[in-house]
């Protein structure tokens, strides 16, 4: 651990990448919220899938590989994606999974049409494009992550701007509408930034994975919280957890990328929250139902107790223990619960139910 923080803390390398990197799994995490939420999972995979053809297509219009270029391109081509996808899910039957599936299909296979014909050419070498699939977040400059910093800070502006209406209209759009509110507006807006938050990861996690990043940080965050505000929240810190671990072990270990690294420390994240979360995780939830089976097993032979002393006229009459043997939920640590809590006695292998134990029991179970 202390080899990890001093290679942090030492090499400007690793540090631009790593502030660039934990840049972007923060805007993913809070923007990916919003598409956990609205469930539209697989939208951040369409888009990056759509904006392959834009990156070939810029690639084929300049001639030569300029990274600005070629991610505007792929946001001209990631944007008309994703309003096409809106567009088939509002003037079709058609759902939203069918939507993003076509999409996805559609133009990924129309990008690797084009590139595949880019690599038949004179200037294929200089292209890179390849990088723009799985990612090299070694090609961060000072300037992209520049860049992504202002990016970062005026979508922060924007989510607080319009907090209200992004709120309202993730949970219940028909809502939105009768408060008086656009809804066409608030999911452009929020539409556009999850593409653009999609095509600046491009570069770094690549088209293949960049969808993992937008989802894995806030399906990790929806199991620690209930409400929306601490899970973006959360699913930010999250991304930045998974950014900056993943980085860094990348970088130690020659010849990994850093992009599925990224992703496989988020995954991990995802694994961990549903086990470990206290409301929603496995382990709890087994937990909790075991200490209701218990309860409930308590409480049966609570009613049976009680049931055997109204067939005497003295409920605090001493029966035998055997009496209960045929008795399907009977154990003995229920009796030790139930005579920890004062609502029988047991003495020398007989029991009876105190005055709290028969008064309990005849408010539990009398109807």
């Amino acid at each position: 651990m202390h080899d990890f923080w001093q290679l942090l803390l030492t090499d400007y390398t690793l540090q631009v990448i790593t502030l660039g990197t934990a840049i972007l799994g923060a805007l993913c995490g809070m923007l990916g919220s919003f598409a956990v939420l609205k469930k539209q999972s697989l939208l951040g995979d369409a888009v990056a899938h759509a904006a392959l053809p834009g990156i070939a297509l810029s690639f084929l219009i300049i001639g030569v590989k300029n990274s600005q270029m070629l991610l505007v391109g792929a946001l001209i081509s990631g944007l008309i994606g994703a309003f096409w996808m809106r567009g088939i899910v509002t003037k079709t039957r058609l759902k939203t999974d069918t939507a993003l599936g076509l999409i996805l299909s559609l133009f990924f296979g129309f990008g690797m049409l084009l590139l595949t014909f880019i690599q038949k050419l004179p200037n294929a070498q200089q292209s890179g494009l390849d990088k723009y699939l799985f990612g090299q977040a070694a090609t961060l400059l000072k300037s992209d992550v520049q860049f992504l910093f202002v990016v970062f800070v005026a979508f922060v502006c924007l989510l607080l701007l319009f907090w209200k209406e992004f709120k309202i209209y993730t949970f219940d759009s028909a809502y939105t509408q009768t408060l008086g509110f656009h809804n066409k507006a608030i999911d452009t807006l929020l539409t556009s930034l999850i593409v653009v938050t999609i095509v600046l990861g491009l570069q770094s996690v690549g088209v293949i994975l960049i969808s993992a990043m937008l989802l894995a940080p806030a399906a990790a965050a929806r199991q620690w919280t209930h409400r929306l505000e601490n899970m973006v929240i959360l699913s930010g810190v999250f991304g930045v957890f998974s950014a900056i671990i993943g980085t860094v072990l990348s970088t130690r270990f020659s010849g990994v990328p850093t992009g599925p690294v990224i992703v496989i420390i988020a995954a991990i994240l995802v694994w961990f929250s549903f086990v470990f979360s206290p409301k929603r995780g496995l382990l709890f939830r087994q937990i909790r139902r075991y200490k209701n089976r218990k309860e409930l097993q308590v409480f049966k032979t609570l009613d049976l107790m009680y049931r055997i002393a109204l067939e005497h006229k003295t409920p605090h009459h001493p029966h035998h223990i055997q009496i209960l043997n045929d008795f399907q939920g009977y154990s003995k640590s229920a009796l030790k619960q139930l005579e920890d809590q004062k609502l029988i006695k047991i003495e020398s292998q007989q029991w009876y139910l105190t005055k709290e134990g028969y008064q309990k029991a005849a408010k539990l179970f009398e109807k």
